[in-house]
């Protein structure tokens, strides 16, 4: 089978446990020979696949969290793995549906995909150590959102989703830490230092491809970002910002620059 035929099948997928069970499965199976770029899909009218819980909200209207307290953490713990679930979900989108690019292109969003599964299991063990699981408390979809906005651009998609709210994920992951370590959840900081190590090669990944796309397409990437930013209606960005992190994912020192003045 086509494994982007199957990146497809596997975002249907409603059940957590079997999403990521088998996320991991098919990069870990992976017969690059038979990816097929030119291959063209009907898309489901409900994607991505996913359980009844956790209730989606406005962002605005979901509280916020402390891990200075037993709900707290936990409530914090599954913003965090809602937030990874939802990176699985992209990541199978992104393999499936934009035609035509190279084959690395799809190797590399299996493996983030892969990646993100990983991530979300270290969390729901995590969360169901204390006591719960995915889905007992509500949720917000900014992350999918996006996604579905950038479903017909593949160059958008690039640009707004691995380079700019996956990004956001390596500014805030250190002060998550070092909330978790004042807490005394050594296990949480240990997770996210997993996290974090991943994502910085997820938004280079980003990087790499819409760097790629505009020197095919002949576009300015920094001219191009504030464009498409207006255009989808990226959020701002707003500091502290991961300078080393941002740098290690590929950020040039011009796209920084701008970043540093707002």
């Amino acid at each position: 089978m086509n494994p982007r035929q199957r990146a497809l099948e596997v975002l249907c997928l409603r059940d957590p446990t079997t999403k990521a069970f088998e996320t991991r499965a098919l990069f870990a199976g992976l017969d690059t020979s038979l990816i097929a770029p030119a291959t063209r899909f009907d898309v489901p009218a409900e994607l991505p696949g996913r359980p009844d819980k956790p209730a989606l909200l406005p962002p605005r209207q979901v509280p916020s969290r402390t891990p200075f307290t037993p709900e707290g953490k936990a409530a914090l713990v599954h913003a965090i793995a809602h937030i990874e679930f939802n990176a699985i979900n992209l990541a199978l989108d992104a393999a499936f549906r934009f035609a035509d690019m190279p084959v690395a292109f799809y190797v590399d969003w299996l493996r983030v995909a892969s990646e993100e599964a990983l991530h979300f299991s270290l969390l729901r063990e995590h969360l169901q150590s204390v006591g719960h699981d995915y889905g007992d408390f509500d949720a917000h979809d900014g992350l999918w959102l996006m996604t579905q906005r950038t479903a017909g651009n593949v160059v958008a998609r690039m640009a707004l989703v691995p380079r700019t709210l996956e990004a956001r994920g390596l500014d805030a992951t250190p002060p998550l830490q070092a909330k978790f370590a004042r807490a005394g959840d050594q296990r949480m900081v240990e997770i996210l230092d997993v996290i974090l190590r991943d994502e910085v090669g997820h938004v280079a990944i980003g990087n790499h491809w819409y760097r790629w796309l505009c020197e095919r397409g002949g576009l300015d990437p920094v001219a191009h970002y504030a464009e498409l930013a207006l255009r989808y209606e990226a959020p701002k960005l707003r500091p502290p910002f991961n300078w080393p992190a941002r740098e290690a994912a590929g950020f040039t020192a011009d796209e920084m620059a701008r970043l540093n003045a707002g």
